[in-house]
């Protein structure tokens, strides 16, 4: 037996499948699952992304970080986050994080780069994140106003009081900038 042998015998696998709801978005299944050690779990739940999501930290030549007033209706909230949406099919992160910008904040962008990928909740989901970063570029054109609020430019310190303060509750938005500001990037 190889050793790829041996790790592929110890990952979980499923057992039964349950369909609970399928849509073009998303998908929610009961599997039964198998554990390495025997354990069985008859209701393991997961969400099944189709598409893969993208946010984009927006820098102008002094460094501000471009931030969009968001309107949330699942917390029943407005909130300030990065520009983020989902990557269409034939989309790659980069084009996907372009459209995001130029639609929820009416710039373009130049020098895009994906600086991280991860999945925000391995343990329910298959959904991936990916952070991207760039420059905005030209004057600011008219953006989406039925998802955004407002636009606005916020200096690092500002972010850094928003989180402090704790009034940065996005997720997504959190872990980029949390990213961008810690002291040892990330890349």
């Amino acid at each position: 037996m190889s050793a790829s042998d041996s790790h592929e015998q110890r990952k979980p696998r499923r057992l039964y499948r349950e369909v609970i709801y399928e849509s073009a978005w998303m998908n929610l299944y009961a599997d039964k699952v198998e554990f390495p050690q025997g354990r069985i779990i008859d209701r393991h739940y997961f969400l099944d992304f189709k598409k893969e999501a993208v946010a984009v930290l927006v820098e102008n030549d002094d460094e501000q970080i471009l931030m969009i007033e968001s309107y949330r209706y699942i917390t029943d909230s407005i909130e300030w986050e990065i520009p983020a949406g989902r990557i269409e099919k034939g989309e790659s992160v980069l084009e996907a994080a372009r459209r995001e910008v130029i639609e929820e904040t009416g710039y373009d962008s130049s020098n895009m780069e994906v600086i991280y990928s991860f999945h925000p909740s391995n343990g329910i989901s298959n959904q991936v994140f990916h952070i991207a970063k760039c420059l905005a570029t030209g004057a600011q054109r008219e953006f989406d106003r039925n998802e955004v609020r407002s636009v606005r430019w916020f200096t690092r310190d500002e972010v850094s009081q928003l989180i402090k303060k704790r009034k940065l509750r996005d997720g997504f938005s959190l872990t980029a900038l949390l990213l961008e500001l810690s002291p040892q990037k990330h890349r």
